[in-house]
């Protein structure tokens, strides 16, 4: 999966410095390239924006999905215990009365 992100960031890294080339060596006033310029840096703030909500987002529900198979494990193991607890009980204290 590492190596899956690594080349997507690489692609992405490739195609913002691609695009700041192009803006800068594009035949356009100085002004237009300013503002090109700005708005590049927006879309890449927006992006990279967007990539972290995904990836938090990822996170959560990966975090919630193995909580709940932590939390259903634990309680049938405790559920074991005290079955097998009680039963040692009624074994014990059955033929003592």
């Amino acid at each position: 999966m590492s190596d899956n992100r690594d080349i997507f960031f690489t692609f992405i890294l490739g195609g913002l410095i691609g695009a700041v080339f192009g803006i800068l060596y594009a035949p356009k006033s100085g002004k237009e390239t300013r503002r090109n310029i700005k708005n590049l840096g927006e879309e890449i703030v927006n992006t990279i924006s967007e990539l972290n909500e995904d990836v938090v987002g990822s996170n959560r529900k990966i975090f919630e999905e193995r909580k709940e198979e932590v939390l259903e494990e634990n309680k049938n193991k405790i559920d074991k215990v005290f079955e097998t607890g009680k039963q040692v009980f009624v074994e014990k204290y059955s033929g003592k009365n």
